[in-house]
């Protein structure tokens, strides 16, 4: 469902770089012979094993946390739904997640989220990084930081894939001093990414010569004049060689027909899809976008259609990580920038509201069949177990592994992996 109304914020576009264009710019320590390793199928399974992942489900507007996960029914604030029981005795979620109230045993809601900021843009920024803006420097995404943390050094595949409608293989710039290595890649519609074939007029054994010869060259150029520029470009060709050959790891359509069906034919079926095909094949961090949920009109009815594609394709991807066994090595978040108003305004709507809203997690170390945090009777503000932007991105990088209260090393310097003023929320890791 499209909204005309909403905020006209430049925040809801987002940048493209071409993708094969900007490889160039990528990380270094390529080997001569290449990167082929990583696409021997023993060894390739080994690191997916061994490999946590998280998948973020961002919900682009604000989505109603009484339309979602913390419904009031029967108050000034509710609104005309109702709640409904889960497969948790004693939890309720809105009576428009019917498929996803049957998996709250996989789930833990986060009900006290107070992130005190009304803007699209510097909302996003916040829950995507752990950090509030400011003019004195950029900071990576959750995606970045997982890529670089938790992605294999020399995988084939990119670490941080970004499935938005429209998609088509160029860069995000959402990797910060970390490097374009770790930036996203957008896809969308279930294809995979642009100008990854070999042209029809070029023999396979014509290009495997081509490559050869490269790399001979590569290697004595390197042996006499190797710096970190000259590494990354070598690297860039390798990784494109490798991301061609296995393209079809982004097609959706090798899934069967039924999974296709049973996730739904609309944009966020088949990208959920193509999340959980992403996520098998060793990809370390999957964000799907799901928009747009600015509803300061109408917003009931707005909740009722895009809630209805929501449950569905979630419900699946959920109960398909739990039955595959990756919920253990998969992190799960559903976010979005802020919540709405428990008030309802003129024109059925609900604003911009990011003092008492909620946040789904599962997967990893997060606590199974729970709900952390309580807001007061209406909606209108957290009563017990306030979380914010930053104690939420340790949380996340600490459920999937990672020491949030570490540090990288950029150029020697030494750049905190999360807001060392902030810390991770112990009862949300087991």
């Amino acid at each position: 469902m499209k909204i005309h109304y909403a905020c006209s914020s430049a925040e809801h576009g987002m940048a493209r770089r071409h993708f094969l264009g900007s490889l160039a710019t990528t990380g270094a320590g390529i080997m001569a012979g290449g990167l082929g390793v990583f696409s021997c199928p023993a060894v390739a399974e080994q690191l997916r094993s061994d490999q946590k992942r998280i998948v973020i489900f961002n919900m682009h507007g604000g989505l109603s946390q009484l339309e979602s996960w913390d419904p009031k029914p029967g108050t000034d604030t509710g609104g005309p739904f109702l709640s409904i029981p889960t497969s948790v005795p004693g939890i309720h979620v809105s009576e428009l997640l019917p498929l996803t109230a049957q998996q709250m045993h996989h789930l833990c809601l986060v009900r006290g989220v107070n992130t005190s900021e009304d803007d699209h843009g510097k909302g996003a920024y916040m829950m995507l990084t752990g950090r509030r803006q400011t003019p004195a420097g950029n900071y990576p995404q959750i995606g970045a930081v997982a890529a670089k943390s938790l992605t294999p050094a020399n995988s084939a595949l990119p670490g941080h894939i970004l499935i938005t409608p429209g998609g088509s293989g160029g860069r995000g710039n959402d990797s910060a001093y970390l490097g374009p290595k770790y930036s996203s890649i957008y896809l969308g519609n279930g294809n995979p990414p642009q100008n990854t074939t070999r042209p029809e007029n070029i023999a396979e054994t014509s290009d495997a010569a081509r490559q050869d010869f490269r790399r001979k060259v590569n290697e004595r150029f390197l042996n006499r004049r190797r710096t970190a520029v000259t590494e990354a470009f070598a690297y860039s060709y390798e990784q494109a060689e490798q991301l061609m050959r296995q393209r079809d790891v982004f097609d959706v359509t090798k899934e069967p027909a039924a999974d296709l069906e049973r996730y739904g034919t609309h944009d966020f079926g088949r990208h959920c899809l193509l999340a959980r095909r992403l996520l098998e094949q060793g990809i370390t961090c999957v964000q799907l976008s799901h928009s747009n949920y600015d509803t300061h009109n109408e917003n009931f009815n707005f909740h009722i259609e895009q809630m209805g594609e929501f449950d569905r394709s979630f419900s699946c991807f959920v109960a398909d990580l739990a039955a595959r066994g990756m919920l253990d090595s998969t992190l799960i978040v559903v976010l979005s920038e802020f919540g709405r108003t428990p008030n309802i305004n003129q024109y059925y709507g609900r604003d911009h509201w990011s003092k008492a809203w909620s946040v789904c997690l599962a997967g990893c170390r997060i606590p199974r069949g729970t709900v952390y945090g309580k807001t007061n009777a209406n909606g209108t503000e957290v009563e017990d177990g306030q979380v914010d932007h930053g104690s939420l991105f340790h949380t996340y990088l600490q459920a999937a592994g990672v020491d949030s209260t570490g540090s990288f090393d950029i150029d020697g310097r030494d750049m905190p992996i999360a807001d060392p003023a902030t810390a991770a929320v112990s009862q949300l890791l087991t």
